[in-house]
């Protein structure tokens, strides 16, 4: 037999051979396609959907953002610090981003760093000028900028601080003004959590219904 002849006969037993089995995947890939599918409804969509209703059914107020309206308009949110213009209104914590929701931030400086430094007594001074007390007299978290930057309580003594002239802009008796600040500190969450605040949007609300504005 020559080499074509037996080149020819392995040709002819390899097409007759039995053919490999094809592998079938047994419905694993309609598994998984499926399982993506759901999880991605109702992880993404639907767990989603029922937090948002659950949210606007049982806190409404909170979850949308606890804005504060005052004749038709959203004059703030008592969740967001926000400076105030004119010596009547108690004013908050100093904000390294200047109170920009977009910026959220504080300075990262470090209490070694000289600027830091030099801010602060600054910041002390210029408040103990404005409320006419000595320097060591103002709250440290007046002239402190807090973490987020817009942290929106001051202490019950940072707002003690400016009460005198507080009562003395709007010609109001200082017993009105400290009653106003006491109807409107929170104490610990709780009980135990945190420590007495006072938030400055809803005091400086009062402040002005009081007066009829």
């Amino acid at each position: 037999m020559t080499m074509t002849s037996t080149l020819a006969a392995q040709a002819r037993e390899a097409s007759t051979a039995t053919p490999a089995p094809v592998v079938a995947d047994q419905g694993a890939w309609r598994g998984a396609i499926g399982l993506a599918v759901l999880t991605l409804a109702g992880f993404g969509f639907l767990y989603v959907l029922a937090g948002v209703g659950i949210g606007q059914a049982l806190f409404p107020t909170t979850a949308n953002g606890s804005l504060v309206e005052r004749g038709g308009h959203v004059v703030g949110s008592t969740l967001v610090a926000q400076p105030f213009a004119g010596e009547g209104y108690f004013q908050p914590r100093p904000s390294a981003a200047s109170y920009d929701l977009m910026a959220l931030a504080g300075s990262n400086q470090a209490r070694t760093n000289a600027a830091m430094r030099e801010r602060i007594e600054g910041a002390r001074a210029a408040i103990a000028q404005r409320e006419g007390v000595a320097p060591a007299a103002v709250p440290g978290d007046l002239f402190t900028q807090s973490g987020g930057g817009i942290d929106p309580h001051i202490s019950p003594e940072g707002a003690a601080v400016q009460v005198a002239r507080v009562a003395r802009e709007r010609g109001l008796g200082r017993d009105v003004v400290e009653q106003l600040v006491a109807e409107h500190t929170e104490g610990r969450q709780l009980g135990l959590l945190g420590a007495p605040r006072v938030n400055v949007l809803a005091l400086n609300l009062a402040l002005d219904a009081a007066q009829g504005r």
